[in-house]
């Protein structure tokens, strides 16, 4: 049985103090929770909000690596620096790097690597455009994503992996795709994995959903038999939210 994980992606939202404040009212909401819970929190809330994590089962993420272990790459944040803040995920390859920050198929890779290397877990992003979806690319799209992500990985290393489906027409949008297109996409994703390694693999890993799941739509989406858990955006802002969304 894969154990559910449900991931909030904070964005570019919540200064130190909020952080802080945020995480304060979250813990005791999901203390009972039958999932895995994590915060990917902004690079300059990580201190504060792995101090009021103590004590609870939350894991702290980050929401971006570079590839290389230190040099000059100014803004840039090494898995070298996320490792000795004792951060548990980081998140590579969401739509908005892709989009906004040239992120590819190829540094997305690049920084798995890097983050694995330092025994950083992942959860990597894949997903399709408005166009892609309506010219019905998804398929093609996914499945090219995630063999791209995935080159050079071990079996072994697919342990420290989650995967995030994330149709990016739904995020942030209000739009979420039903949860049996959800299903269909994730299980393509699924088979995708089997091809590149095994049926055991593809059984083991955990797969996201990440396109505006919030609490009115979490439970009928986690019902999905491939459907493991969530990415979530603008939900996990507010405590409240969030913990609806973790006690699904």
């Amino acid at each position: 049985m894969r154990k559910p994980i449900i991931a909030g992606n904070w964005k570019m939202n919540k200064t130190p103090e909020e952080a802080k404040n945020l995480v304060t009212e979250l813990g005791p909401l999901v203390k009972d929770a039958k999932c895995e819970v994590v915060v990917c929190v902004p690079f300059v809330d990580l201190v504060e909000t792995k101090k009021a994590l103590r004590g609870t089962k939350i894991k702290l993420g980050a929401q971006n690596v570079h590839w290389a272990e230190y040099g000059a790459f100014t803004g840039e944040i090494s898995a070298t620096m996320l490792k000795e803040l004792k951060v548990d995920y980081v998140i590579i390859g969401h739509s908005e790097r892709r989009q906004y920050f040239g992120e590819t198929d190829q540094t997305v890779n690049a920084k798995i690597k890097a983050a694995l290397s330092k025994d950083l877990k992942v959860i990597v992003c894949v997903g399709e455009t408005l166009e892609q979806y309506e010219a019905e690319e998804t398929i093609t799209v996914v499945s090219k994503q995630t063999i791209e992500a995935f080159k050079d990985i071990s079996k072994d290393e697919l342990k420290k992996i989650v995967i995030a489906y994330e149709p990016i027409w739904a995020i942030g949008t209000g739009k979420t795709a039903s949860p049996t297109d959800a299903e269909e996409t994730i299980s393509v994703i699924r088979k995708t994995i089997k091809r590149l390694y095994n049926t055991a693999a593809s059984e083991a890993i955990r797969i996201q959903y990440g396109g505006s799941m919030n609490p009115k739509n979490a439970s009928e989406l986690m019902a999905m038999p491939s459907i493991d858990g969530g990415l979530i955006g603008g939900a996990s802002l507010n405590a409240q939210d969030f913990a609806k969304v973790v006690n699904y």
